[in-house]
C-alpha cells in the first residue's frame, strides 16, 4: 500500500508530505495505481521547483518507494495551488472503491 501523509499548518496549507510504499495493485511495470500516484507526486515536486521560488528539501528512495518533500518556509500561493492539486488527485484515488485498499491519504498538523 502507498501511504501518503500530508503535513498542514494551522491555516490548513500543505507544507510538505511523505509518500512511501508500493501499491501492490499489479506487477512492477504494470501497476496503474503506483504509476498514477508517482505521476501526481513527481509532477508536483517538479512543478514547485520550476514554477515557484519556494525553497524545499526532497529525499527519495526508489527501492522503498519513498518521497519526503518539505517546504523550507510557508508555501507561496503558487506552491499551495500545486500541492492542493496533487492532494485532490491522491484523495480521488484513495476514495475510489477500486483503489482504496492500495493507497491511504492522511493529514497531520505541523
Amino acid at each position: 500500500m502507498i501511504q501518503v501523509t500530508v503535513y498542514r499548518n494551522s491555516k490548513q496549507k500543505c507544507e510538505g508530505f511523505v509518500a512511501r510504499g508500493h501499491a501492490g495493485y499489479s506487477e512492477e511495470g504494470q501497476d496503474i495505481v503506483c504509476a498514477a500516484a508517482s505521476v501526481l507526486i513527481m509532477n508536483t515536486v517538479n512543478a514547485v521547483e520550476k514554477y515557484t521560488d519556494d525553497r524545499f528539501s526532497v529525499v527519495s528512495d526508489d527501492e522503498e518507494g519513498l518521497i519526503d518533500f518539505k517546504l523550507k518556509d510557508r508555501p507561496s500561493a503558487e506552491a499551495a495551488l500545486l500541492l492542493d492539486a496533487m492532494i485532490l488527485g491522491l484523495r480521488d484515488m484513495a476514495d475510489d472503491e477500486n483503489y482504496a485498499k492500495y493507497i491511504q491519504l492522511t493529514f497531520e498538523e505541523v
